[in-house]
């Protein structure tokens, strides 16, 4: 008997309304990418005020 013969029908399918495994992880990867973005993009707004607001960007007097 093989292992296959052993195993019920349909025991290797989740059960219904649960994704599986790899689009889970592929949704984890996605969310910390876009948070690692969005991180960015405020720190460096952060940084563009500052530099503003210290007179970086103003035409020399």
């Amino acid at each position: 008997m093989s292992e296959a013969d052993e195993q019920p029908d349909g025991a290797d399918v989740p059960p219904e309304g649960t994704e599986p495994a790899g689009r889970r992880r592929a949704l984890v990867i996605l969310a910390v990418v876009v948070a690692a973005v969005f991180v960015c993009c405020c720190s460096a707004l952060v940084g563009l005020l500052i530099s503003w607001s210290a007179g970086l960007f103003h035409p020399p007097a």
